[in-house]
C-alpha cells in the first residue's frame, strides 16, 4: 500500500504476463469443459438409467433437485470466498468436487446395476453423491468468471466471459458424444472418463495456473471498507431474476426432453440414450457457435444478445410443441442452443458490467446460484404439467421467453448499461490487469 492510500503497483515479477494470462485461460477452459461434459451426460445418460433401474421422472428430476437446490446455497458463498481466498483455491474446490461427485455416481449406478445394492438404498447414495457437486463443485464457475474479469478490461470482458461460457458449452458438446461413444463399452463407462477428466483438470490448475496475490489484498483500504454487494441492490437484482428465469426455461427443456422423446417416439432404454445425445449434442454445438463464433466475430451487445436470444428461444419451444417427428424435435434442440448461447452470455456480461471490479467474485457468485434454481422449480412446476400434457412444460417455456423478450427491450438498466460505462473508476481496470 502506497503513502496516498492507493494499492502498491505490483513489482514486474509479480504481474502476469500476457502469455501466463494466456494460458490460464486456456487451462479454465479445459477445466469448464470437463464440467460441461460431465452436465449433459447426465441429463442425456441418467433418464434412461434411472427408467431401467424402476426410478420414476420425478425421483430422477429429485436427483437433478437436490444438487441444484445445494448449488444455490453454496455459489454465493464460494463467489464471495473467491475474492478473499484467490479464485484459484475455490476453483479447485469447484473441480475436484465434481470430479468426486461423479465419479461416486458411477460407482453406485454401477452397485444398482450388479445387484449389490437395493433401489432403497441406490437412490440416497445417488443423491448423496450429486450433492457433493451442489455444495463444492459450485465454486468453479464463479471463481473462473471472476478470474477473467480480473484480468480483462470492460471493453474485453463481454467477449471474454463468453468465452468461458463457451468451454462449458464446448463441454456440452463433447459430453453426448462421450456418452453415445462410452455407451456402447458400458452404459456407466461415461461417467468414470468424464471424472478422470476433471481429475486431471483439477491437476493441471493446481501446478499451472497463475495468481500470486489473492484479490482482495490488490484493493486499497478504502475500496475494502465498502458496503457488500446485496441481492436486492438496484444493479443486481433485475439480473438475478432474469437468471431464475432463464434457470428454470433451461431444466425444462434440459430435464423435460428425455422423457418427451421417449414419451412421443415411444422408445426407452439404450435407443433413447443414443438419440437424446445426438439432439444433445446439436444444441451443444449450435450454443459453441453462438459463444465462440457469433459473439466473438461481430461484438454483439448484450442487449442483442437478450433480444435476439429469447426470440430464438420462442421459435424452439414453438417447435417442441407443434412438432412430432425426431428431426422437428432436434432442430429445436439446436436452435434452443443458440438461444441459450446468446442469453447466458448476455446474462453473464451484463450482471459484470453492472458492478465494480471490487465485486466481481460477489455477482458472479449470485448469477451462479440462480443458474441452479430451475432444478429446484422443475419438479413442482414443469414435471405436474409433463404429467397433464407432454407439451404443456415447453409452452410455458414460451411464455418465459416472452417475458425475457420484454425485459430486454423495455427495462432501464439496459438503457443504463448502453449510455454509461458503468460509473467505475480506471483504478478498479488497473487493479484487475494485474
Amino acid at each position: 500500500m502506497s503513502d496516498d492510500g492507493k494499492p502498491a503497483p505490483l513489482s514486474a515479477d509479480r504481474k502476469t504476463t500476457p502469455k501466463e494470462r494466456q494460458r490460464a485461460f486456456a487451462i479454465l477452459f479445459v477445466c469448464l469443459l470437463s464440467v460441461g461434459m460431465g452436465q449433459t451426460l447426465v441429463f442425456a445418460v441418467l433418464p434412461p438409467i434411472a427408467a431401467d433401474l424402476g426410478m420414476s421422472e420425478f425421483e430422477t428430476t429429485m436427483i437433478f433437485s437436490l444438487s441444484a437446490f445445494l448449488w444455490i446455497l453454496t455459489s454465493t458463498f464460494w463467489g464471495r470466498r473467491s475474492d478473499f481466498m484467490g479464485r484459484k483455491p475455490v476453483i479447485l474446490i469447484g473441480v475436484f468436487g465434481f470430479a468426486l461427485s461423479i465419479s461416486l455416481v458411477g460407482v453406485v449406478l454401477l452397485a444398482g446395476y450388479g445387484g449389490w445394492i437395493s433401489m432403497a438404498l441406490m437412490f440416497p447414495l445417488v443423491m448423496g453423491a450429486r450433492a457433493i457437486f451442489g455444495i463444492f463443485g459450485s465454486g468453479a464457475m464463479p471463481a473462473s468468471q471472476a478470474y477473467v474479469a480480473d484480468r480483462t478490461t470492460r471493453a474485453e470482458r463481454a467477449g471474454s466471459i463468453a468465452q468461458i461460457g463457451a468451454a462449458f458449452g464446448l463441454g456440452t458438446v463433447v459430453g453426448p458424444g462421450v456418452a453415445a461413444a462410452f455407451a456402447e463399452i458400458h452404459i456407466l463407462a461415461p461417467f468414470f472418463a468424464v471424472g478422470a477428466l476433471a481429475f486431471i483438470s483439477g491437476a493441471a490448475i493446481w501446478i499451472l495456473l497463475p495468481e500470486r496475490t489473492a484479490p482482495k489484498k490488490m484493493l486499497g483500504e478504502k475500496q475494502e471498507k465498502r458496503a457488500e454487494l446485496k441481492w436486492s441492490a438496484p444493479n443486481v437484482r433485475p439480473w438475478l431474476v432474469t437468471g431464475v428465469v432463464l434457470s428454470l426455461m433451461q431444466s425444462i427443456m434440459m430435464q423435460l426432453f428425455a422423457f418427451y422423446l421417449m414419451a412421443e417416439l415411444d422408445m426407452k432404454g439404450s435407443a433413447a440414450t443414443q438419440l437424446v445425445s445426438v439432439g444433445m449434442m446439436a444444441m451443444a454445438m449450435a450454443t459453441l457457435v453462438a459463444q465462440l463464433g457469433l459473439i466473438q466475430r461481430f461484438d454483439l451487445s448484450v442487449q442483442f444478445l437478450l433480444r435476439w436470444g429469447a426470440v430464438t428461444m420462442i421459435v424452439s419451444f414453438a417447435m417442441l410443441v407443434f412438432g412430432g417427428s425426431y428431426g422437428v424435435l432436434v432442430s429445436a434442440l439446436a436452435l434452443a442452443g443458440l438461444g441459450f448461447g446468446f442469453l447466458r452470455a448476455g446474462l453473464s456480461a451484463g450482471a459484470s458490467l453492472s458492478v465494480s471490479l471490487k465485486d466481481q467474485g460477489a455477482m458472479a457468485g449470485l448469477i451462479g446460484s440462480t443458474a441452479a434454481t430451475g432444478h429446484i422449480l422443475n419438479p413442482a412446476i414443469g414435471i405436474p404439467l409433463f404429467y397433464m400434457l407432454h407439451s404443456a412444460p415447453f409452452m410455458l417455456g414460451m411464455a418465459l421467453s416472452v417475458l425475457v423478450l420484454l425485459f430486454a427491450i423495455f427495462h432501464p438498466i439496459l438503457k443504463n448499461l448502453r449510455e454509461t460505462d458503468g460509473g467505475f473508476d480506471e483504478e478498479d481496470e488497473e487493479i484487475g490487469l494485474h
